[in-house]
């Protein structure tokens, strides 16, 4: 059964004060499954007050404290792991197999940042005079409000969550309205656990009123944004007005090349499976196919091969889901049948899968030109548009040819080609040979237009800490 889901403010699950609710659908099937409570200014100000107030419980708690009861919360998240699959499913659409590695996934990022925590050191600085001392150290920056995204309900939502409490910060998240039920049962986690009234609170509503007004406001110190990037670039103009610090992981058109000495097979198995992993709503999901003219045909015919294997649907036989909404479906139809005008080929797919649900099918375009929209424009769906180029510089010039610059791929057997790639690609992230982006340990950010900071690994943690530098004299 699908849980109605309600506002967690101050240590209690809550209706809205108005009674007001937003209507939850199930992606495969079109039809209202549930609810979710709608957040008015009366809830935002209960929750900025109990964030205040748990701000100030938890940065004086004892960090080794801190750290066991994230520890114990990424034990209880790992309890519920069916159920939380099973209800992810239903509101997101991915299969239940995608969902419960999401979850898992999630636990371990709460056991790496509750590890992590332990480590916000300072440092002493030699002074210039024997009298003086002179020291650096950390301080949680403060209430943090945090705003998530419906494809990776839990796991965009927990990297916040687990940034800002390790660090020390408390946190208002307003989570996705279309996914929340599987959000509020990662936090129902943190509840379990212990965590005390305010440190963490979720709300849900119109996203345009809930973020200006928690931007705005002077008891919010830190802003984290995953979402489109002409949303991001609002919200980051409205919290440099506020002086407010911000993280923003954005949109992404990420770029995969594969050379002639790369390693076809490997290749193929490896993109098939993030191509369409989540029905390809994923930010940094392969995107633009460059591949060197020698190896071309070969790659898309082994591509289309095994892409007319996926199976799609809703049940746990299905390798993908559908889409999040009908928005998303005349989006992709919209791409594909302009790619095809501009000259693309299309070599499987290309439409609606009927019936009920937002289903499509897994889909390839050969020969795309640039001026494709589907080449400038994030699809954020199930296509594959692929092209090929000459030499490397070729290849670096259309990878770098957008203001995107979050995750980039490469295929090839040359240690030289990858050292060149290191240098040469403007992205945050570049994974060669392999899928190795997204684990808790290492960096998660983009660069141009696809964001500012990052959320994984030891340089997330930072953006949550303020920098204190004290001198004083030593007396006797």
């Amino acid at each position: 059964m699908y849980p109605n889901t309600e506002l967690f403010i101050s240590g209690r699950w809550q209706a809205a004060a108005q009674g007001e609710c937003i209507d939850v659908v199930n992606p495969a099937t079109e039809q209202v499954i549930g609810t979710v409570a709608k957040a008015e200014l009366a809830d935002l100000d209960n929750a900025l007050f109990a964030a205040k107030k748990g701000l100030a419980v938890w940065r004086d708690m004892c960090i080794l404290e801190r750290s066991n009861l994230m520890r114990r919360a990424a034990t209880i998240l790992r309890e519920k792991v069916e159920n939380a699959s099973d209800v992810m499913s239903l509101e997101q659409g991915k299969p239940v197999a995608e969902a419960s590695r999401e979850v898992l996934s999630a636990a371990d990022v709460i056991d790496w940042f509750a590890e992590e925590g332990r480590r916000t050191y300072g440092r002493v600085i030699p002074a210039r005079a024997p009298t003086i001392q002179q020291l650096v150290v950390c301080e949680p920056v403060g209430v943090v409000a945090a705003f998530t995204p419906w494809n990776f309900p839990i796991n965009q939502a927990v990297r916040k969550i687990a940034s800002a409490l390790a660090a020390g910060c408390s946190i208002i998240v307003k989570g996705p309205e279309e996914t929340p039920a599987s959000c509020a049962l990662m936090v129902r986690a943190f509840e379990e656990a212990g965590i005390p009234e305010g440190v963490i609170n979720l709300v849900f509503g119109i996203p345009a009123e809930i973020s200006s007004y928690l931007i705005s406001h002077p008891v919010v110190s830190k802003i984290s944004f995953t979402g489109s990037t002409p949303v991001g670039k609002e919200l980051a103009a409205l919290a440099g007005r506020h002086m407010k610090r911000i993280t923003m992981e954005l949109g992404g058109h990420a770029p995969v090349i594969i050379f002639d000495d790369a390693d076809i097979e490997d290749a193929v198995d490896i993109l098939v499976t993030s191509k369409f992993r989540n029905a390809g709503q994923i930010c940094i999901s392969p995107t633009r196919f460059l591949l060197q003219s020698g190896i071309a045909d070969q790659f898309i015919q082994r591509f289309v091969e095994e892409t007319k294997k996926i199976r799609v649907g809703a049940n746990n036989d299905s390798d993908m889901g559908p889409l999040i909404n009908e928005r998303r479906v005349e989006a992709i139809e919209r791409l594909v049948t302009d790619a095809v005008e501009c000259g693309a080929t299309l070599q499987t797919g290309g439409h609606r899968i009927e019936g009920a649900g937002y289903f499509f099918e897994p889909t390839v375009l050969s020969g795309v030109p640039v001026n494709a929209q589907i080449m400038n424009e994030e699809p954020f769906g199930p296509v594959a548009p692929m092209m090929q180029f000459t030499d490397y510089d070729d290849a670096i010039r259309e990878a770098n040819r957008l203001n995107y610059g979050l995750a980039a791929y490469a295929f090839t057997g040359s240690g030289t080609t990858e050292n060149k790639l290191a240098r040469d690609i403007e992205s945050g992230m570049l994974s060669i040979n392999h899928y190795g982006l997204g684990i808790p340990e290492t960096p998660f950010g983009g660069i141009k237009d696809s964001g500012f900071g990052t959320e994984g690994g030891a340089d997330a943690l930072q953006s949550y800490l303020i920098t204190k530098f004290i001198t004083r004299t030593i007396n006797n």
